[in-house]
This record gives C-alpha cells, structure tokens and sequence, in this order.
C-alpha cells in the first residue's frame, strides 16, 4: 500500500502561486507514473499533469506554461508549482500514484482562486 498526503492548497488570489506537495509513504517501490488531477464542483476529475518514471511530464491545455510538475525522488515527494492562477483553476487537487494495476490518491487539498 502506498499512502498519500496532499498539503499546499489554499485561498490565493487570480495571477497568484500556490506550490502543492504530495508526500508518499508506504510501499513506494516500482512507482510507474504519478499525477495531479482536480475536480471542481459539478465537474468530472481531470488530469492536471503527470509525469513517468523517467522523467517526462504531460500538461492539460489549460496549464501549459503556467503548471510545473516535479518530483524528489529521495524525499518521495511529487509537486506542482502553480503560477498565473485563475479563477478557473479552483478545485481540490488529488495526486495519483500507479504501479502497475494498482492506483492511489491522497485525500485531496482545496485551491481556491479569488477574481
């Protein structure tokens, strides 16, 4: 099993920056991939960004250029740095970890972007 714990989230207003954390604990061996989605009210959970073992990262559209994605491999701990934030980025934030088959999420940390 793999633990998750998401913390960063907060009130910022719009073209803030927020730096999420995701702390893994646990069996973290043979990690595959990890990511950042979100959910916002009424909406699906969307993929944020994501990056591989290897290094090589994804952005949604809606991100690109604003959203970094990392990781410290020694610390076990994934980021996303968040800068131009916009109302439209509101939502709790979920990192997704996956090894094989096998997925899991943190509890979720709340972002709140203010026009």
């Amino acid at each position: 099993q793999v633990q998750l714990v998401e913390s960063g989230g907060g009130l910022v207003q719009a073209g803030g920056s927020l730096r999420l954390s995701c702390a893994a604990s646990g069996s973290t061996f043979n990690i595959n991939g990890m990511g950042w989605y979100r959910q916002a009210p009424g909406k699906q959970r969307e993929l944020v960004a994501s990056i591989t073992r290897g290094g090589s990262t994804t952005y949604a559209d809606s991100v690109k250029g604003r959203f970094t994605i990392s990781r410290d491999n020694a610390q076990n701990t994934l980021y996303l740095q968040m800068n131009s934030l916009k109302p439209e980025d509101t939502a709790v934030y979920y990192c997704k970890h996956t090894r094989g088959w096998d997925e899991y999420w943190g509890q979720g940390t709340q972002v709140t972007v203010s026009s």
